[in-house]
């Protein structure tokens, strides 16, 4: 099975870009399930109910979230009723919406979990501990997908080889920048600490280039505004043996305006 893991889609450019290129790339390569982070998928940030059905209407079967998943409080009933999007496990108990999410592929069940890092972020329960909790949720799937949406690398390698054996896939999130470190790890598991982002090219992190300097030259606040224009969609295809749940094969991809035409 086939398994697309998308980075961050930011904003409006993010979410057109993948209803334009999304569908010709499921078909290309034969993709069989597609996890899209859209944390940031709102062009004012954070994610609304908007965005998220816009990132379902272009072919996403689960979103993935982050830091931001609560930035815009309307959002906070619709994550208590959906069960397509998942909220990082180590909020605390209570919180709106649901940290695992199960769905079935074609007789094979999929278990997908959204965990947040801690080291240079919020102060939540353990990552480590939340995902013994995620992976004691989906013991009954035979695929185990993992989104880390953390900002240090070494959080995320150690996490990473924390799940290895009990998990099919662990792709990290959050900080935008693709890494090139995708691997099978020795028990099993597809990994890539990073997997990058979906949004303007000529932006940082997604967001306008002149705003971001002067936010970090001049010290002083600054109201951020999503950039726009000709935009890319980082992302990694994970390739998982359906009877074992380990990964075969990790292709990491970056996805410009010139993919699929002709």
């Amino acid at each position: 099975m086939k398994i697309l893991c998308i980075g961050d889609v930011v904003g409006k450019c993010g979410c057109e870009f993948l209803r334009f290129k999304l569908k010709i790339l499921k078909v290309r390569k034969k993709i069989d399930f597609i996890i899209a982070n859209g944390e940031n998928s709102d062009e004012y940030n954070g994610i609304t109910m908007l965005s998220a059905e816009n990132l379902f209407k272009s072919g996403v079967d689960i979103i993935t979230l982050g830091n931001h998943a609560f930035k815009r409080r309307e959002i906070r009933e619709y994550l208590a009723a959906s069960d397509r999007i998942v909220r990082p496990i180590n909020y605390p108990q209570g919180t709106p919406g649901f940290g695992v999410c199960k769905i079935e592929i074609e007789g094979v069940k999929i278990g997908v979990t959204n965990i947040l890092g801690t080291v240079y972020m919020e102060s939540l329960e353990s990552p480590f501990e939340a995902l013994d909790r995620a992976i004691n949720e989906m013991e009954d799937c035979k695929i185990r997908i993992v989104d880390f949406h953390a900002e240090a690398t070494a959080e995320k390698r150690a996490l990473g080889f924390y799940a290895d054996g009990r998990v099919s896939a662990f792709f990290g999130t959050h900080t935008h920048v693709q890494t090139s470190d995708e691997t099978i790890l020795p028990l099993g598991t597809g990994y890539i600490t990073d997997v990058g982002m979906s949004g303007a090219i000529d932006s940082v992190l997604g967001l306008k280039k002149e705003i971001s300097i002067e936010k970090l030259s001049k010290k002083l606040p600054v109201k951020f505004q999503n950039a726009f224009g000709a935009a890319k969609m980082e992302c990694i295809i994970f390739e998982i043996d359906e009877n074992s749940g380990k990964a075969i094969r990790a292709e990491r991809m970056r996805i410009f305006p010139s993919f699929g035409k002709i």
